[in-house]
């Protein structure tokens, strides 16, 4: 009623064991612009009789679908493949009298959005960090992406999270490329642990060693340090590179490797329609790519959305970064704030596009 929508769950400021809260973010009223437009177009391709549907039935409220997918800034090659998906799975089921295409056809598509927004595989990473404390060691995080997404910035969000859940953290400054990108990180820490400072919290520390050194070194040099002085998590971060760099993915493909962290992580922005999909599947490929004889790989385990309170309803690249690489979106950034880091929530997602 008042045009506001729930599309994330916030992690708390403190929060106890991963609790997490609702938050409303706003969005169009559901009886604005193109909403009306969307599904006053359907309607006119409305059955109220008992049919069979074929694909010539569906094809103009699938072309209507996969137009109003692509506004929502849905990859375009994405939205064709989940509109041929819901085609095919329509096509040939008997509509009984008075059953509407419409309806028929949102609830088809709902279900297909929300499957894909589902993680198949649930990334629990507080489990996970009492799983490698039972096994004495550091559970890692390595944090990838493209330039200027935020990526560091997000880091010290999930840092302030785990150090919310007294878990102690170090971060390793693996950008040895970027000028003043251990500067940044310094100032992250020192911000975080004069947060932590006043409300109790484990203190965060900063593993580095300069500029023009070989991250997969350093990196391996900080597993070792956490492990010796019992920190609880590792957070990596690495340079940001262009998907087409290729002596800068062969680099990221060895950090890896050679370290091996518990978890891959992927920062791309929210803004982002078809470049996404460039984006993660060409990391993809590199870090394949550039393992060389590597029988198993490393490929990127999840997602990090960044601006996601940039965006209105327009939130088609969560559902083109997750459709193209089968993998989930473990958080969202949602502003400028240490604790504006939210989990996804597929459902409310999935009623945006859908509007």
């Amino acid at each position: 009623a008042n045009g506001r929508t729930n599309i994330t769950t916030p992690i708390a400021d403190r929060p106890e064991h991963g609790d997490l809260k609702t938050m409303t973010v706003e969005s169009p009223s559901i009886t604005s612009g193109l909403v009306d437009g969307f599904w006053s177009k359907l309607k006119k391709v409305n059955v109220f009789a008992s049919k069979t549907l074929t694909a010539d039935d569906l094809r103009t409220g699938i072309e209507t679908m996969r137009e109003h997918l692509i506004a929502k800034n849905v990859a375009t090659d994405v939205a064709e493949k989940i509109c041929e998906s819901v085609s095919n799975k329509l096509a040939g089921k008997t509509l009984g009298s008075f059953e509407s295409l419409t309806s028929n056809i949102r609830q088809a598509m709902r279900e297909t959005l929300v499957m894909i927004l589902t993680p198949k595989r649930r990334i629990d990473i507080l489990r996970d960090v009492v799983d490698a404390q039972k096994a004495r060691r550091p559970y890692t995080i390595t944090f990838c992406g493209v330039n200027g997404v935020g990526k560091s910035t997000n880091l010290a969000k999930v840092a302030y999270w785990l150090s919310g859940n007294d878990l102690r953290v170090l971060i390793a400054g693996c950008d040895t490329f970027r000028a003043g990108a251990i500067e940044q990180l310094l100032t992250h820490v020192r911000h975080l642990n004069n947060i932590f400072n006043e409300k109790n919290m484990p203190m965060i520390e900063l593993y580095q060693r300069g500029y023009g050194k070989d991250a997969a070194g350093i990196a391996a040099e900080a597993i070792n340090y956490a492990k010796d002085k019992k920190f609880d998590v590792v957070l990596i971060d690495t340079a940001g590179r262009m998907q087409n760099d290729e002596p800068l993915m062969i680099a990221l493909a060895k950090l890896i490797h050679v370290n091996n962290p518990d978890l891959v992580l992927f920062v791309g922005e929210a803004l982002v329609g078809n470049e996404a999909v460039d984006q993660v599947t060409k990391f993809n490929q590199a870090l394949i790519d550039n393992a060389r004889l590597h029988s198993s790989p490393r490929v990127i385990d999840g997602i990090v959305l960044t601006k996601f309170d940039t965006i209105d309803d327009k939130v088609g690249a969560a559902i083109s970064m997750t459709y193209t690489t089968d993998k989930p979106i473990v958080f969202v950034g949602t502003g400028q704030k240490y604790q504006d880091l939210k989990t996804l929530n597929a459902d409310v997602v999935t009623e945006a596009l859908l509007k």
